[in-house]
């Protein structure tokens, strides 16, 4: 019988992600149809047990030096394996030599984090959450036969991440670091509203729009009141457009998944017109916060 080869892709995230090792088969769709398998291998780099006690660790009121080695950390690599093989590697080796590596990042990542969040769910547990993939150490692509790619092993793969994926970048103009800066020594409060728009964000990158839109319209109505009280005579205009927008934000959007995030064109081509207003209000939010930003460097 001829090999069959499953293609894959797989990322190496420095934490353990909560969902116990094993394979998780993801089905969806009226139909419930397989959509993929995902692939959970922890390597746990902490301290055995020897005796009752760990191994590796000093035990307790024992004096640690002062320039202790780094601790190891439990490291997960969870591999994203198309359930349809294909029948030729030369199929295999086309799909490697095609694929868009960001696309393919994000969509692996989606993958993984609707595992996540249903886990998150399941086990009520508030402190599980997603991932991105400029947070793994190492992404791959490839592909082998199903024992191997089971395993979270594979005939053949390479290396994905060789720079932060473009939605990492976006924000670099901002100079984070001097805004945490400012923010730990209380010359400035986080808004509600910045938060409330990082989660919408999230969960319109993950194909959750029904959650997006609810927290998007929570952050518009923070974000009227919040930016109106600073009186900004800058912000001004961009707070009446966030009036005007706020409006537009569908309600009672039904529930869906779209599996891999997409860009540009691509983005345009396949979302319905209530994801397009969410998405469009969600940027101009955006981009009021960030000039609210910008203005507050400025002033300084």
């Amino acid at each position: 019988m001829p090999e069959r080869w499953f293609l894959f892709v797989q990322l190496e995230i420095p934490w353990e992600l909560g969902p116990a090792d094993g394979r998780y088969l993801l089905r969806g769709g009226s139909d419930r149809e397989p959509q993929h398998v995902v692939v959970l291998n922890t390597v746990d780099g902490r301290p055995r047990r020897v005796g009752g006690l760990l191994s590796g660790r000093p035990r307790r009121g024992r004096q640690v030096p002062a320039q202790p080695p780094p601790t190891a950390v439990t490291l997960t690599r969870a591999t994203v394996i198309d359930p349809i093989p294909v029948s030729a590697e030369a199929q295999a080796q086309a799909w490697l030599k095609d694929l868009d590596p960001e696309h393919e990042m994000w969509r692996a990542a989606g993958v993984l984090n609707r595992m996540l969040l249903a886990h998150r769910i399941a086990a009520a547990d508030p402190y599980v959450h997603e991932v991105s993939p400029a947070q793994a150490l190492v992404v791959r692509a490839g592909w082998g036969i199903g024992e191997q790619v089971a395993d979270g092993q594979w005939e053949h793969a390479q290396e994905l991440l060789g720079s932060r994926p473009r939605r990492q970048r976006r924000t670099s103009v901002l100079r984070p670091q001097e805004r945490l800066t400012w923010m730990l020594g209380g010359r400035e409060e986080p808004l509600l509203c910045e938060e409330l728009a990082l989660r919408a964000r999230r969960d319109l990158d993950q194909g959750r729009v029904e959650h997006a839109a609810v927290e998007l319209q929570s952050a518009y109505a923070a974000a009227v009141r919040e930016l109106s009280a600073e009186g900004r005579q800058d912000l001004a205009l961009r707070i009446d457009e966030l009036r005007e927008l706020s409006r537009t934000i569908p309600e009672g959007i039904g529930p869906g998944e779209h599996p891999a995030p997409a860009s540009g064109a691509a983005q345009a081509a396949t979302e319905d017109p209530e994801e397009q207003a969410v998405r469009h209000a969600l940027e101009r939010l955006e981009a009021a916060l960030r000039a609210r930003t910008v203005g507050l460097k400025l002033s300084t």
